[in-house]
């Protein structure tokens, strides 16, 4: 078993740590109340989490270009069924049923 590491491990923890700060603060977010931007600033710690995820701990920081091809594909695919998602919603009636 290979127990070499890209990082050191401090970075590992320093990330972890930051993850930890930013779910604290996504909690305390959640008790002000700020209207519709609360939706807004925990979508923007949650996108901020989720890239810190996919950078370091999956490695994608440090990999080739394959990898990143993947990623931003992966990422553009996710906004194209989300823009499909979010058209299909809004094009609704907002009448009641039944």
């Amino acid at each position: 078993m290979d127990t070499s590491h890209i990082l050191p491990t401090r970075i590992y923890y320093t990330i972890f740590a930051i993850l930890l700060l930013c779910t604290y603060l996504t909690v305390q977010i959640a008790f002000v109340d700020l209207g519709r931007l609360n939706a807004v600033a925990a979508l923007t710690i949650a996108v901020f989490k989720a890239v810190l995820v996919v950078l370091f701990f999956m490695h994608v920081r440090y990999s080739t270009r394959l990898t990143w091809v993947v990623v931003i594909a992966a990422v553009f695919w996710l906004m194209i069924l989300l823009a499909l998602t979010a058209g299909d919603y809004l094009t609704r009636w907002r009448g009641t049923y039944g």
